[in-house]
């Protein structure tokens, strides 16, 4: 299964890490030089758990926003 939350559909973006070179201009450089960037994923971060959906227990993925706003009822 994949790494998706099953409430939201949050899951893996992808994005570049940029490597900078100089002194900012605010700090009296001549500004920042961008001297490589490198593909990276963004990952959700996604919990496996016992909840309560429509009265049956099912171990769903969700990722930690949604636990944390409530959305779903764990099973202690």
């Amino acid at each position: 299964m994949a790494r998706i939350c099953e409430i939201c559909g949050k899951k893996t973006a992808v994005g570049y890490k940029y490597e900078r070179r100089g002194l900012p201009k605010r700090k009296g450089g001549v500004g920042l030089k961008i001297t490589g960037k490198t593909k990276r994923k963004f990952k959700a971060n996604i919990q496996t758990i016992r909840a309560n959906i429509n009265g049956s227990i099912k171990k769903i993925k969700i990722c930690t926003r949604c636990i944390n706003a409530g959305k779903v009822v764990k099973v202690v």
